[in-house]
């Protein structure tokens, strides 16, 4: 089973992929791993972040890097991240489009793609962030852009143990007579509509939000 993360930056992607590899190979899973983020990698490595030149390279170091774990015969792989994130980045950051069609190819090879919620803090980690003002724009657009394509996605909220384990019950529902995988325990975080991990509400509630503003603009001129 391969599981994407995407998410903007801070939004817990990292911490939640070593979270979820650790629950599930805990759970009896042959084996689970977590695929690391290419991008994080080369920002510590050279000590910047990438101009417009370089995203492309890093979309497919990217997508390599997952098919290096899914051939390892892994029963869960996890995703840190997919070169779908590279490409939003690219549109959001450069203006630059052109990533799309590889990265949405390759973005429906996952059988679960968990989208990361706002609702952790904005944290500064060194070159690799770009500010909360920019996270927000990255969500707006990857939501479109999932949403325009038809690929199908749950949103997780929570911190620490609470996203975990709100993404472990979207894996359980997704796929719950997989070899090794157990129901994930109820929860004592109780969803609510506005937080809620069917991406079908999820759409709904993001959705009215994008018509009212759009209401207001048209009102404003």
């Amino acid at each position: 089973m391969q599981i994407a993360l995407l998410g903007a930056e801070c939004t817990g992607k990292t911490q939640l992929s070593h979270a979820l590899v650790h629950a599930l190979s805990s759970e009896g899973a042959d084996s689970a791993y977590a695929v690391p983020e290419v991008l994080r990698a080369w920002c510590a490595q050279q000590g910047r972040t990438p101009q417009r030149h370089e995203q492309e390279a890093i979309a497919h170091a990217q997508a390599q890097a997952q098919r290096i774990a899914s051939e390892m015969a892994h029963t869960f792989t996890v995703a840190d991240t997919t070169p779908l994130m590279t490409a939003v980045y690219s549109e959001v950051l450069f203006q630059d489009p052109s990533l799309y069609p590889f990265a949405l190819d390759h973005q429906r090879q996952y059988d679960l793609t968990l989208v990361m919620g706002l609702d952790l803090p904005w944290v500064a980690d060194g070159v690799q962030r770009d500010g909360p003002l920019v996270r927000a724009q990255v969500d707006a657009r990857l939501r479109q852009v999932l949403d325009t394509h038809v690929l199908r996605y749950t949103v997780v909220y929570g911190a620490a143990a609470q996203r975990s384990d709100c993404a472990l019950q979207a894996i359980a529902h997704h796929n719950p007579m997989r070899k090794g995988m157990k129901q994930a325990p109820p929860s004592n975080w109780q969803w609510s509509c506005e937080k809620c991990s069917d991406a079908r509400c999820e759409h709904q509630l993001f959705s009215g939000l994008l018509r009212t503003a759009s209401m207001r603009n048209r009102s404003a001129v």
